[in-house]
């Protein structure tokens, strides 16, 4: 599931790429995915509205619209959004036909890339046209660009609401504190822990009522690099390690951020291309191989249904 720095690299690309564009019409070919009312009623709360801007709250992702409303996306497991230009159109067949005659170029070629859900058609507002042939050519279509969703696994949510009810969503109002804002402070993050003494701090950085936007990837990556055991009760730390396990929390996830995020499986970001991080990650993923401190054998555990990934030499 994309975490934190996955979801903010889809935000900024958004803000960079689809911002100040119109939706001019909406496909969809898995309408299960739109929650909170009717396809039909998703639709007719889009079409027109200018895109404001994108952003994130805690794994969740936000599309701000003109007129007060926001388009809610969940990524899940396997979701994330990609732009294309119009060039790359889809025709009116169904939705195997789609990918098969899509004209995909670069990353967009990845099979990973054309599990094609949801269609955003787009008119661009901002475009700086070099000549009145272009202009024209662009006044006379329909869209000029699409932000598809792609999901493998058909978890992924959409949904309409008012920007103003934003923070009062369920999932977004049991949202602890977001490890980069900056109230997350070092004296936080003891207050937060000390409310936790009996649970082990594997559980206590993936809980995201504690704590936002730490999923399975950077729990294993921060309490290595800490030298923490998970398993250890939070009671059982000393001050230094919680500091250590701060100052590192805050340097991973910026790392992963300026890195675009982990391409561990699904995710890539809105070009289609994989992030860079995995090329730095230190236990992740790496049950069998040496360790990279020590040469110790990753192991992989299990903490409350989830792996996570250790050296039981490095982390005690």
């Amino acid at each position: 599931m994309p975490e934190l720095p996955e979801v903010q690299t889809i935000a900024d690309d958004l803000n960079k790429k689809i911002k100040g564009d119109k939706i001019v019409d909406f496909e969809s070919f898995w309408k299960k995915s739109i929650k909170g009312g009717s396809f039909d009623e998703f639709l007719r709360g889009i079409v027109g509205r200018k895109i404001e801007g994108a952003r994130r709250i805690g794994k969740n992702l936000f599309i701000d619209l003109s007129g007060g409303k926001t388009i809610y996306i969940h990524l899940k497991m396997t979701g994330h959004l990609l732009v294309k230009p119009a060039s790359m159109k889809h025709g009116t067949q169904n939705m195997e036909q789609k990918i098969q005659n899509a004209k995909q170029e670069g990353y967009f070629d990845e099979k990973v890339n054309q599990y094609i859900r949801h269609v955003f058609y787009l008119k661009d507002q901002n475009a700086k046209l070099k000549t009145t042939i272009q202009k024209s050519k662009l006044l006379n279509a329909k869209y000029d660009k699409t932000l598809e969703f792609s999901d493998l696994r058909k978890f992924g949510k959409i949904m309409l609401v008012d920007t103003e009810k934003v923070m009062k969503l369920p999932e977004i109002a049991k949202l602890g504190t977001d490890v980069m804002d900056e109230k997350f402070t070092v004296k936080l993050f003891k207050e937060i822990l000390k409310k936790k003494q009996k649970s082990v701090i594997g559980n206590v950085l993936m809980d995201q009522s504690l704590i936002s936007g730490i999923g399975n990837i950077y729990r294993s990556e921060i309490l290595f690099e800490s030298g923490v055991d998970p398993k250890r009760k939070v009671s059982e730390l000393k001050d230094s390690e919680i500091e250590e396990m701060y100052k590192n929390t805050l340097k991973i996830i910026k790392k992963a951020i300026k890195l675009r995020g982990t391409s561990d499986s699904d995710y890539r970001d809105t070009s289609g291309a994989p992030g860079e991080m995995h090329r730095f990650l230190k236990v992740y993923n790496r049950e069998g191989e040496k360790c990279k401190k020590c040469d110790t054998i990753v192991k992989r555990k299990k903490i409350g249904q989830r792996s996570i990934y250790i050296c039981s030499e490095c982390q005690k």
